[in-house]
């Protein structure tokens, strides 16, 4: 029996004597912190398992206008785009809108257009979102402190 295995065991019974208001509570708790690790995670630019994002690919040639050479996803880390939702059964961290889709080109490595009209490209796949080792961990930390005194 692994870890995450014993963990939710030993929450079961804990979890059910909880009202549905302080389960939400813990919930948006564990949403919250979960969106700020993987905010930092995104801007460290590095997938779940700790490897770097692929980088862009170089222009071929010089172009007129801006390329761009900042940050990947800088805008898409934000918490205005990154959203928690939690009940008192489930927490979900991810995106909506637009954002969703940009997110799930990247996330699936699919076929999307560069810009509207314009020229289709399939892009790296660049893991935004995912289950890391730490992210594991600062759940089970998470829950430890709140039912520590249990």
């Amino acid at each position: 029996m692994d870890e995450l295995q014993q963990l939710e065991d030993w929450l079961a019974p804990l979890l059910a004597d909880m009202a549905p208001a302080a389960r939400s509570r813990l919930a948006r708790r564990i949403g919250t912190a979960l969106r700020q690790h993987e905010s930092k995670r995104i801007a460290r630019q590095a997938n779940p398992d700790g490897s770097p994002y692929v980088p862009r690919k170089v222009p071929l040639r010089a172009r007129t206008g801006r390329i761009k050479r900042g940050v990947m996803f800088a805008k898409l880390r934000q918490a205005r785009h990154l959203k928690v939702r939690a009940n008192p059964n489930e927490v979900t961290v991810g995106f909506l809108g637009r954002v969703a889709h940009i997110a799930r080109v990247h996330q699936e490595g699919r076929m999307d257009s560069v810009r509207p009209g314009g020229p289709r490209v399939r892009y790296e796949q660049r893991k935004l979102l995912g289950f890391s080792p730490h992210s594991r961990e600062l759940i089970r930390d998470l829950l430890l402190d709140h039912f520590g005194d249990v």
